[in-house]
């Protein structure tokens, strides 16, 4: 599979995908856990189908310790017993701030006081913004058809 575009190569794309990009630094940051913010961004990308964000955030994820089963089971995370309650409260906005279109009411008022029972105001702010620019990231690579299976853990650091 070849991509439909570069983003780096276009004067344009470039141009905004710099200051994109220095977001997704400064989310990386946040006091949300390293370990959450990889299972957000996993889930978040297998749920739209953006094989080159999963591939990226599986290797970033087992490059910074996490296990095989629990990345395994990030899809299956509610019949799954690896998952602490604070990460299963992300997860969980992650989907339904990922799933907008099946609800007309967005995340509901119950999954936000789940994740606020485990996160402060800082860290929903993360997580809230994670939940976002991973969504934006995904649909660009979709877009565009961005290959995946080459990704090398720190390649964009």
């Amino acid at each position: 599979m070849e991509a439909r575009l570069d983003y780096f190569a276009d004067p344009t794309a470039g141009k905004a995908l710099k200051y994109f990009i220095s977001a997704g630094r400064a989310l990386k940051e946040a006091p949300l856990p390293a370990s959450t913010q990889e299972l957000v961004s996993l889930r978040v990308s297998q749920i739209n189908g953006c094989a080159v964000c999963v591939d990226i955030h599986t290797k970033e994820a087992a490059a910074a310790g996490e296990t095989p089963v629990r990345l395994n089971l990030v899809a299956a995370w509610r019949e799954a017993t690896v998952f602490t309650g604070a990460e299963r409260a992300a997860l969980e906005l992650a989907e339904e701030g990922t799933r907008v279109a099946d609800s007309a009411g967005g995340v509901g008022d119950e999954v936000w006081a789940r994740a606020a029972g485990h996160y402060d105001e800082e860290q929903l702010a993360a997580l809230a913004l994670l939940v976002s620019f991973m969504n934006t990231v995904n649909r660009l690579n979709i877009i565009t058809r961005q290959p995946a299976g080459d990704y090398e853990p720190g390649q964009f650091h």
